[in-house]
């Protein structure tokens, strides 16, 4: 049989010869090349151009990692590679690379749990350990995991790796180590690692400069491991469930500063506009919050009691509760899924997740139409009401519907989660792309600048005010570190 018959959509010999080579590094069963016309990567939930992808490969160990970069740097000029963790990457891409590349690794199948020590609160994790995993292995103990509203599949580690945000706080708040298999194949493990002959206090950051961070949202090298934080679990915790009309969305945020500032709330707490609160069931064109409590249980009573006392005195919400006491109260099911959420449960069975999605996870990339833009914005009445305008001023101009989610990291700044749902018709796929380059434009002249970018956006990159220095010195270090250019350009190139 011929090279072209084994790989009919692989046409370059050099990449057939380089096909051959990795396959024998991870075996022929974990080698998917292209067929002609389409991608192995199959769809995207974004409705984004596929890329050109000669095969995907299923590495299963961080030695088949490290073989199948050492393949490519002696390709040179040939060889490209997108790693993947678990692909749930919705609305940004899925799995897709930003531009054409010869092999993606889809690094799944390292999902074990290497270690972890529930006293010491961290756990060794592999890129494809999932929520439900994690969170099923501290079950029943005092520590929990920070988890997304996000399927219970997906990823811890690639969504640290984005910077994506937890309930509790961002989730590279929790890396405190990394292995790195770098371009050339050698293994690096920065940050805190568990000492095996000792046992040392988890502190990330250790002597002269950390090169943590310079890994997360990189293509510097391929992650195959981290050292993640489990987190106390609060002796209590209570959502308070507001709602409000969306013109008076500057005196609800007025008032959720003041908590947030004051502490009266914990982890993040999460205002929906009112596209975004139908998928929690609240109707009537209202927004509403998600405002939780926790820490030892008086305290919790305590600052409940004086959340619903100034919000039922401030004239702002159509409807301020407690859900989850009150079983017959028709939002009781969701409130409680949300509680045991911020408690590091991520809902094993997705009910909220396919409630809001309408399918499971699996089918989300062939049959959901969706995008996110996730800009920064300054925690004040006047900019949230602005980046609402903003919102409006798109949905006038495409006709797609923006939902927005802020969540409330802090005193001083919000992330603001916007998905631009769409059915998958040509025509539908074309408005929304319209409707998020209007966003970027939009967003990005009033100082709301984009944290994560989908893979049609990296431009975006040089395009958002960063000090040109900075920008050539991380190029100066990727020519350093990767003068092969074995690992493709991504989003944050």
């Amino acid at each position: 049989m011929t090279d072209l018959e084994i790989m009919p959509g692989v046409s370059d010999p050099s990449v057939r010869d380089l096909l051959h080579r990795v396959t024998g590094i991870v075996g022929a069963a974990h080698v998917e090349p292209a067929a002609p016309n389409s991608s192995p990567l199959g769809f995207n939930s974004g409705g984004c151009r596929p890329r050109r992808v000669s095969a995907l490969l299923r590495p299963r160990t961080v030695e088949h990692v490290r073989g199948v970069l050492r393949a490519c740097a002696q390709h040179s000029g040939v060889a490209s590679v997108h790693a993947f963790s678990t692909g749930r990457n919705w609305g940004l891409g899925s799995r897709e690379p930003a531009g054409d590349v010869a092999l993606a690794l889809d690094l799944s199948a390292l999902d074990r749990i290497r270690a972890i020590d529930v006293a010491a609160g961290w756990a060794v994790i592999e890129p494809g350990v999932t929520q439900a995993q994690l969170a099923e292995a501290v079950a029943g103990s005092d520590r929990m995991v920070n988890v997304t509203v996000s399927t219970a599949q997906s990823s811890v580690l690639g969504n640290v790796l984005e910077r994506g945000v937890g309930l509790r706080h961002q989730r590279v708040d929790d890396l405190a180590g990394l292995e790195v298999v770098l371009p050339d194949g050698e293994v690096l493990r920065i940050g805190w690692w568990p000492d095996r002959e000792r046992p040392t206090a988890v502190y990330p950051f250790g002597r002269g400069p950390s090169l943590l961070q310079l890994f997360v949202q990189s293509n510097l090298g391929v992650v195959t491991g981290a050292v993640v934080r489990l987190l106390p679990r609060p002796e209590a915790l209570r959502i308070v469930r507001v709602t409000f009309r969306p013109e008076s969305l500057a005196g609800a945020a007025t008032l959720f500063r003041r908590w947030v500032t004051q502490e009266l709330t914990s982890g993040v707490p999460k205002v929906f506009n009112p596209v975004a609160a139908r998928g929690y069931g609240t109707e009537g064109g209202l927004a509403m919050a998600h405002l939780p409590v926790d820490g030892a249980a008086a305290k919790v009573a305590a600052l409940t009691r004086i959340i619903l006392a100034e919000a039922r005195d401030s004239g702002v919400f159509v409807e301020v509760s407690v859900d989850a006491e009150d079983p017959g109260s028709p939002h009781h099911e969701v409130t409680a899924l949300v509680e045991r959420a911020y408690l590091g449960d991520p809902d094993r069975n997705d009910t909220l997740f396919r409630a809001k999605m309408g399918r499971v996870a699996e089918e989300i990339d062939e049959h959901v139409g969706f995008l996110f833009f996730l800009p920064v914005v300054p925690f004040s009445p006047h900019a949230l009401v602005l980046a609402e305008q903003l919102l409006g001023d798109v949905t006038t101009a495409t006709g797609v519907s923006c939902g927005a989610t802020a969540h409330l990291l802090g005193p001083d700044h919000v992330d603001f989660v916007v998905a631009l749902r769409f059915t998958r018709s040509p025509d539908e796929v074309a408005r929304a792309h319209r409707a998020l380059d209007l966003l970027y434009a939009s967003f990005t002249r009033a100082g709301f600048l984009p944290y994560r970018l989908d893979i049609d956006h990296h431009e975006w990159m040089d395009r958002c005010g960063d000090d040109p220095a900075t920008r050539r010195l991380l190029r100066r270090i990727k020519e350093f570190i990767d003068p092969r250019g074995v690992i493709a350009a991504g989003r944050y190139r």
